[in-house]
């Protein structure tokens, strides 16, 4: 039977409580000031007397279906402010979050009013996809900045929206990191030329997959490596036999899949079944990362790489020093938090990650670093741009911030996740971060993974190429 759960932004019921109780450990501790403090790597100026608050929005779903994973994300943002905070705010000012329940898209237009109406310029959310482009266009509406913490879709910075900016990985990025991998560390590995590299896409009915699957096309074609067949499926009712019978046929070296996560581990058991042998699998839609697809596959989910944006615990020389230093007081921040809502250890987390790493404690650490890295962006770089490094009694326009945001030009490894700052101006991007960070890993163990590529963010070889099963 397929799960109910449809893709990587439902949460499991025990992440969601878990996660809910970390954001509120989160806020907590944040307002306690127990994040921790060092000196600011960009003097923030002398507080101005009296000087009122930056008031932002953060509106994520902090109810519902989405709020287990959604709830670290935020508390990742959260934290992103105290640290700004205690490190003396900007221009002057301390940030204050103000958040917003945001349960359903039919919801987007009324929280954006009633920012707009309290004086509120600046937006952070909103987690999922679908509440972020709902939430993304009626900031535009409403005349606000929205900047995106971790939804992925392409179609959130592809509608030429002015004042939307999404600081991580879309789609489009998550899918050509697929075809560059394979062009660059499969083919060789499989003892074949790029050109003779046979390479099959296998991807759900819908518009995330295929966007993500476009891209991996488009990158495949720029490389030279022949698409051999393109199998698409129905979300709700897979035809499996169908999909192993086109495979099959077309003899790939390498498949790489874009799925949610019930059809993703589906897919695997149908090879198995079918005993369809292939040099590599490639989940590029993040699904393949999660600790269900490990967790119910087992030792068959063995060998498989994943798509993914960084996750905490990749290799600290990703980083410069300044966004270490960043990376560091997020990740004591964040086991404190957990601690208090009584997360796991890492030693009893769902999942581990082999090799010198960066520090990591939970599984809901990819939401909440993505959350903290898109938080660090606005509040230390392009709010600190906004004022002109000095102090001032008039916190800047969302026109103001949004002219910083294009401004910004940070090169790879200056954010705590290790991406860089460059905004596209392209009308088919608008917003989008050009150097957003991307990173492939592999399941090498039963419910243990590496980092293998880029190799600034390595933590471990290559390793089961080809697909043992």
């Amino acid at each position: 039977m397929r799960r109910t759960t449809p893709s990587r932004e439902t949460p499991r019921s025990g992440p969601r409580i878990i996660g809910i109780a970390i954001m509120a450990a989160a806020f907590l501790l944040a307002g306690c000031g127990l994040a921790g403090a060092s000196p600011a790597a960009h003097p923030a100026g002398a507080p101005a007397a009296n000087a009122a608050p930056i008031r932002i929005g953060a509106v994520f779903p902090i109810s519902g279906n989405a709020a287990g994973l959604a709830g670290p994300e935020l508390a990742g943002v959260r934290i992103a402010v105290d640290l700004v905070n205690a490190d003396g705010g900007v221009g002057g000012h301390q940030i204050a979050l103000e958040v917003r329940d945001l349960e359903s898209r039919a919801d987007a237009d009324a929280v954006m009013t009633d920012l707009k109406r309290s004086g509120i310029e600046l937006v952070i959310g909103a987690y999922s996809s679908d509440l972020s482009i709902a939430a993304s266009a009626a900031a535009d509406r409403a005349g606000l900045l929205y900047w995106e913490a971790g939804a992925v879709a392409d179609r959130l910075t592809g509608r030429g929206l002015p004042m939307v900016f999404r600081v991580g990985a879309s789609g489009t990025n998550l899918g050509s990191n697929s075809a560059a991998f394979a062009a660059t560390e499969l083919a060789s590995r499989l003892g074949k030329a790029t050109s003779q590299l046979r390479v099959a896409l296998v991807v759900a009915d819908d518009d995330y997959a295929r966007s993500v699957a476009d891209a991996a096309a488009i990158t495949a074609a720029q490389a030279g490596m022949p698409i051999v067949a393109r199998a698409t499926y129905n979300l709700n009712q897979p035809n499996w036999p169908a999909v192993m019978a086109q495979l099959k046929a077309a003899r790939p070296d390498t498949i790489i899949l874009a799925s949610h996560i019930p059809d993703g581990i589906a897919f695997r058991q149908a090879m198995l079944a079918a005993d369809l042998k292939v040099g590599a699998l490639i989940g590029s839609t993040m699904a393949e990362c999660d600790p269900d697809f490990a967790g119910d596959l087992g030792a068959d989910a063995v060998g498989i790489f994943a798509s993914d944006r960084p996750t905490a615990g990749f290799r600290p020389e990703a980083l410069d020093p300044t966004a270490r230093i960043a990376y560091d007081r997020f990740a004591a921040a964040w086991v404190v938090a957990a601690h208090s809502a009584g997360s796991p250890s890492p030693s009893a987390a769902e999942y581990s990650i082999q090799g010198p790493t960066m520090s990591a404690s939970a599984e809901t650490d990819e939401e909440a670093l993505a959350g903290f890295s898109a938080g660090w962006a606005l509040f230390h770089d392009v709010l600190r741009k906004a004022f002109g490094g000095t102090s001032n009694a008039v916190t800047p326009s969302a026109v103001t911030v949004a002219e910083a945001a294009r401004a910004v030009d940070l090169p790879m490894g200056s954010l705590p996740n290790g991406a860089g700052l460059r905004f596209s101006n392209g009308a088919a991007t608008l917003g989008q971060n050009e150097l957003a960070a991307a990173v492939i890993w592999q399941w090498q163990a039963v419910q243990r993974y590496a980092f293998v590529w880029p190799s600034s963010y390595a933590t471990g070889e290559i390793a089961f190429v080809p697909l043992p099963r």
